[in-house]
């Protein structure tokens, strides 16, 4: 195991909640909107966290632990994705970590909707677990292909080893896999075409349905969550999509940075744009994704 830059951990931690506001600005503005400000989101935690909680009695510790073992384990696996700079942790092997700690984030997001004893989180936690068993392979699958033809099994390593020369040599499976990572990202995050956050309608939500019964700090820890895992994924498809390793720190790091604000651009297009598909097609678009990354593993190994 070997220490890298506290930079990137720092910048997650704390320009996450950012995309939120530019996702939620660029979809007022194509809407003809004012919009919210750009920092609401961090105003809204602020404002989380100075409330108080209220439990069901229905409810046990596992609903009080989900929440912080969720913001637990997303910071953990922030500490493992480079953005201009090597991760604060790094080893071979790491992306499996990675993907894990998400899982693990997830799990404890659906057990404590479920012990709310709720049909509707039920619900919302039985479609999360469907969605992600399709996004999960595609995703390990497109981390593969790039690990594959960077000869690295470490995100610290194989996503700087993406440049521009690797790109004229590979595009097609590079594209390919940045194609999939933009479907797990907006798939993953609960975005259009996938899933509405802004939706509420129960019948038709899936990640917002699952934390009706939190309120307070814990509300908080979720949103927060939330976000870094937004920044998370989109760290993964700006370090494939825009290789910028000119040994000059500050450009190596504001480059990255620039570009995650560009992917927030995009996904506020993306959602104003375009309507949420109907359940039954989102497990086809995440095969979809699927077949891109088997596709790309192929071409990496031909």
């Amino acid at each position: 195991m070997s220490g890298g830059s506290i930079l990137p951990l720092l910048l997650a931690l704390g320009l996450a909640p950012l995309l939120l506001g530019v996702i939620n600005r660029t979809k007022a503005a194509v809407a003809g909107r004012v919009g919210p400000p750009l920092l609401q989101p961090y105003h809204d935690l602020r404002k989380l966290m100075a409330k108080g909680a209220v439990y069901s009695r229905t409810t046990s510790w596992v609903f009080r632990a989900g929440p912080v073992i969720g913001l637990a384990a997303v910071v953990v696996a922030a500490a493992l994705v480079p953005l201009g700079a090597p991760a604060l942790v790094a080893f071979p092997g790491d992306l499996l970590l990675f993907v894990y700690l998400l899982a693990l984030a997830r799990f404890s997001t659906v057990i404590a909707a479920l012990d709310t004893g709720s049909s509707f989180e039920g619900m919302g936690a039985s479609r999360e677990v469907t969605f992600s068993t399709l996004a999960e392979p595609a995703l390990l699958l497109a981390l593969a292909a790039i690990a594959r033809k960077t000869g690295s099994l470490s995100l610290s390593t194989m996503l700087p080893h993406v440049t521009v020369g690797v790109w004229a040599q590979a595009a097609p499976p590079l594209a390919l896999v940045a194609l999939a990572l933009l479907v797990v990202f907006l798939a993953e995050n609960g975005r259009i075409p996938v899933d509405d956050p802004a939706t509420h309608l129960e019948l038709t939500m899936i990640h917002e349905v699952m934390v009706l019964d939190h309120g307070g700090p814990d509300l908080a820890c979720i949103l927060y969550g939330s976000a870094l895992k937004l920044w998370l994924f989109g760290a993964l498809l700006i370090g494939l999509a825009l290789p910028v390793h000119s040994g000059h720190r500050w450009l190596d790091a504001g480059a990255p940075a620039l570009g995650m604000l560009l992917l927030a651009v995009l996904t506020g297009l993306v959602e104003s744009s375009m309507a949420r598909l109907r359940l039954l097609s989102v497990p086809r678009l995440l095969v979809g994704a699927g077949v891109l990354s088997v596709l790309a593993l192929l071409l990496v190994l031909r």
